[in-house]
């Protein structure tokens, strides 16, 4: 397993972070469709995460509204596993109950629910508390300075942000370097070959700014997991019941066929060739994969050894590329007269 250092906070998390959404379940939802991985099997799902070398582990409160810390939290002790060698990271924002104040970034919010989360998962402190979207009800500056204060209490001890707009990263990280708070230093976003739009604003926002970003769902839900061909998709596929997130079904074909036609070449899964170019890509620190089994988690972990060619990633490439949009075209060209002549 290869080490990355995650945005300028001088520790090593695994390329590979592993995600622990299809655990719980249990209580309906959205989420009997994802997981309902239960605590044999979260068990079994950690321990051969643990042997391969992966430190990272990412959850979030509103995974089964709870349920996913719970289990995460209790196999951590079952395991017998180190808390310190592990790189824990949970989120905030998502509605939790009908309560009226029990969802957004508010300080109340935020501190009542790092308070839950640390009790459900039985720990001391988070590792990386991630904002989980965004709150328009509640001013920048009042979060950004809720999160200092919460990492200054000891029971978190880094921030960083999942779905922003690039423009509100910006913003918070200018507001938390003008009073000295601290500033985010990772990046939680969509990014897969059916969908590469963070690579317009989100990635050289991190690129000037040493944020590490993490890709969620770099199979598009399973999308490009193998399982699914012009031809049709294998029964009971996660997309058959949560059609998330969305994509342009009619070009991930066309990517999906070049990548078959790679795989083919390697002896591996269309999975494997998908992840492997996500973990290639500029800026990338550590791509989250899930699992419901052990088979489909070593199928995702094999992705590691998985090397591309430069004519297959050029391949990849232009089946996959996004148009050129304004102003990013204008950019290129402008930028053309700063070169020596």
């Amino acid at each position: 397993m290869k080490y990355n250092l995650l945005g300028n906070t001088g520790i090593y998390v695994s390329e590979i972070c592993f995600g622990t959404m299809t655990f719980g379940g249990s209580n309906g939802g959205i989420w009997t469709n994802i997981g309902q991985v239960q605590q044999q099997e979260v068990n079994s799902l950690m321990k051969t995460v643990v042997d391969a070398g992966i430190n990272f582990i990412d959850t979030a409160n509103i995974y089964s509204f709870g349920e996913s810390e719970t289990l995460l939290g209790q196999s951590i002790i079952d395991l017998g596993l180190n808390r310190n060698d592990l790189v824990i990271a949970t989120k905030v924002r998502g509605r939790m109950s009908k309560g009226v104040n029990d969802v957004g970034l508010t300080r109340l919010n935020i501190f009542q629910s790092v308070d839950a989360s640390l009790k459900r998962m039985q720990l001391d402190y988070i590792d990386v508390l991630y904002v989980h979207g965004t709150d328009l009800k509640t001013p920048i500056e009042e979060t950004v300075r809720a999160l200092n204060d919460i990492v200054l209490t000891g029971k978190v001890r880094y921030i960083a942000i999942c779905n922003w707009p690039a423009w509100m990263v910006m913003k918070a990280q200018g507001i938390a370097d003008k009073y000295g708070w601290n500033k985010f230093v990772g990046l939680q976003y969509y990014y897969s070959l059916a969908s590469r739009d963070i690579e317009r604003e989100i990635v050289p926002l991190a690129a000037d700014q040493n944020l590490a970003i993490m890709p969620w769902s770099p199979l598009a839900g399973g999308f490009l997991s193998g399982k699914y061909t012009r031809d049709g998709g294998a029964a009971g596929a996660r997309r058959d019941n949560f059609d998330f997130p969305p994509i342009n079904k009619e070009k991930t074909y066309d990517i999906i066929e070049v990548l078959g036609e790679i795989a083919g070449q390697h002896g591996v899964s269309v999975a494997q060739v998908a992840l492997a170019w996500v973990r290639l890509q500029k800026g990338v620190t550590s791509t989250i994969i899930g699992a419901k089994n052990i088979d489909q988690l070593n199928d995702n972990l094999k992705s590691t050894e998985v090397v591309l060619s430069a004519d297959e990633l050029k391949s990849i490439d232009e089946i996959s590329s996004l148009p050129r949009e304004y102003p990013g075209w204008m950019v290129e060209r402008q930028s053309a007269d700063r070169e020596p002549q």
